[in-house]
């Protein structure tokens, strides 16, 4: 199957941080897929993902401008910043997240999804993670096969358990990380993807305990602490940002 057409959907995760480009602006698996549907013929495509958005926003900004363009192809990527917030209201989550992927499909196009990596590999409060990831990723599973949609196993791949696939925020994977997840949802749509993304690192050398100390303390400054300032003030690292590409562009 070849899709002329591709719109991506979500927060952070599908805008593309943290695969920074020599101009400072973000790539990321999804600008990476789209590249390489392009390699099959011309492709249009649109990336709507702002960072920092929460399932709502992410349905009411850019779902309804994904279903105008009328794409072939919808990857739809949202709730990961519910899950990481305090208080989440998983069922009324999950029933809304069933309904979205009926509504994509029901507009002819073809969906891909993404069941959660493993948050509790880096972030704190692993047991809640854990359990509230483990519960998205199950509903994820039943609305693709509901649905008809694909579907990439994030949490399945322990590789991506790897720090060294990630930024140093721990939140949001780097260029390596970006790439695997690219060279998954190409698998998952039946598109070979290039060889190298799925290349495994070599074995890791622990780094020393006071080294890793350090780590944590410096990113409970510069990472977590703002993180949690924006959280009590009600603010998003999204505030004031649009999607980098927002409509529907040749591929180039």
């Amino acid at each position: 199957m070849r899709w002329s057409s591709f719109v991506a959907v979500g927060d952070s995760f599908t805008e593309g941080m943290d695969d920074a480009l020599p101009s400072g602006a973000y790539r990321g698996w999804a600008d990476l897929v789209a590249a390489r549907l392009a390699q099959e013929g011309p492709l249009r495509y649109a990336n709507l993902a702002v960072r920092g958005k929460k399932f709502d926003a992410v349905v009411d900004e850019q779902v309804p401008a994904t279903l105008r363009m009328r794409p072939d192809l919808v990857s739809f990527a949202a709730g990961g910043n519910d899950v990481l917030r305090r208080k989440v209201d998983l069922p009324t989550l999950i029933e809304r997240f069933d309904e979205i992927v009926r509504m994509l499909r029901a507009s002819g196009a073809d969906v891909l999804l993404f069941q959660f990596a493993d948050f509790g590999a880096r972030l704190p409060g692993k047991a809640l993670m854990r359990a509230r990831t483990q519960t998205m990723n199950e509903a994820v599973r039943a609305a693709a096969k509901r649905h008809g949609a694909h579907i990439v196993d994030m949490h399945g791949d322990r590789s991506l358990d790897d720090p060294r696939l990630w930024s140093i925020d721990r939140l949001h994977l780097n260029a390596a990380g970006h790439r695997r997840v690219a060279a998954h949802a190409l698998e998952a749509l039946g598109v070979p993807p290039e060889p190298a993304w799925r290349a495994e690192l070599p074995p890791a050398v622990p780094a020393p305990w006071l080294t890793r100390r350090k780590a944590d303390a410096l990113w409970v400054r510069e990472h977590l602490a703002p993180w949690i300032q924006r959280r009590l003030t009600g603010r998003s690292s999204g505030d004031g940002r649009h999607a980098k590409r927002p409509e529907l562009l040749p591929f180039d």
